[in-house]
């Protein structure tokens, strides 16, 4: 994106919204991203942690339960 189209969206919003509203506008543009950014790194946090954290399944982890069979039987 170059300097033409963002004066191009500039004033388009200028004519949109008035001069009085864009701090208005511009705040809450910053909170719905800062809290979009906040909930995303909450899920990414969430993720990590789960994998991080051996599952536990009657009391073993996962290295330590056998896999199932293939349905092959070695000779």
């Amino acid at each position: 994106m170059g300097w033409t189209e963002l004066i191009v969206i500039f004033c388009v919003v200028l004519l949109f919204f008035g001069s009085k509203r864009i701090p208005e506008v511009a705040r809450a543009l910053g909170r719905a991203s800062r809290e979009f950014k906040n909930a995303r790194d909450s899920v990414v946090d969430e993720v990590k942690e789960s994998i991080a954290e051996p599952e536990k399944q009657d009391g073993r982890t996962v290295s330590e339960r056998q896999l199932p069979d293939s349905g092959q039987k070695e000779k």
